[in-house]
């Protein structure tokens, strides 16, 4: 070997090419870093601040400070607050950047509301749309509930029902729709106060059983009314709660 010329060393039985890169095969376990995936990273994690009550409803959202915080770029950062916004977990202001939104009785009536106008609709057209498969989920949703011992899994169930509806009708912008109105997190925190109530499972249960009856023998008017009395009865038992709550 040329004086100056580096060879190959031995290395703990092991040949190695001195100055040499690193094998093509010892990088291929290694992912591409998408720029999506950082992202929805900062989208789970801005998400879990806001549900989490570390962000008041209100409190603007410094697109810069976010970044610095979790040490990414402006720009998935951006994108996080528009996926957000598009939950109704944060408003997007004109102009004006972003800012958490309220989370309290008061956006949840509201919610409500809309979802009064959107379900009656969404039970008729699943009963016009339906096919075996989606009957059988509405069915499991409705055994899950049915078994429920807590809270959480009651709310879960429920929930489950209710976009089981809107999947049997087999248009994903009313899915989309009705999952950003229905937020699980909200949603577990309000049931844990209703839940104490033992009648309030078994009469959900039965309203969804009448419901998905409905849409079997593809009753669309009559899945449209037992949906619009179902959440008319949410929206009628959380309106003076809410009431006192302002008042208080």
């Amino acid at each position: 070997m040329k004086h100056g010329t580096l060879g190959p060393a031995a290395v703990d039985g092991l040949t190695v090419q001195a100055g040499a890169g690193a094998p093509p095969d010892a990088l291929a376990g290694l992912a591409r870093i998408e720029s999506s995936s950082v992202a929805i990273l900062a989208y789970e994690q801005i998400r879990a601040l806001i549900l989490g009550g570390e962000m008041s409803p209100g409190a603007r959202l410094s697109q810069l400070d976010l970044a610095e915080r979790l040490g990414v770029s402006r720009t998935p950062v951006r994108e996080a607050l528009r996926r957000l916004a598009g939950e109704g977990l944060v408003d997007a202001l004109p102009q004006r950047g972003f800012r958490v939104a309220d989370l309290g009785l008061e956006a949840v009536m509201r919610r409500l509301e809309v979802r009064l106008l959107l379900e009656p609709g969404i039970a008729r057209l699943a009963a016009e749309r339906a096919v075996p498969e989606d009957v059988e989920r509405l069915a499991e949703a409705i055994e899950l509930e049915a078994a429920a011992r807590d809270s959480d899994t009651m709310h879960d169930a429920s929930r489950m029902f209710h976009m089981g509806l809107a999947r049997a009708t087999h248009n994903e912008e009313l899915v989309n729709t009705l999952g950003a109105l229905w937020i699980v997190e909200v949603g577990r925190r309000l049931l844990a106060r209703r839940a104490g109530a033992p009648e309030w499972q078994q009469s959900d249960i039965s309203e969804h059983r009448a419901i998905m009856a409905a849409v079997q023998r593809r009753d669309g008017v009559e899945a449209e009314r037992l949906s619009r009395e179902h959440i008319g009865d949410a929206l009628r038992h959380w309106n003076p709660i809410a009431a006192e709550a302002e008042e208080a």
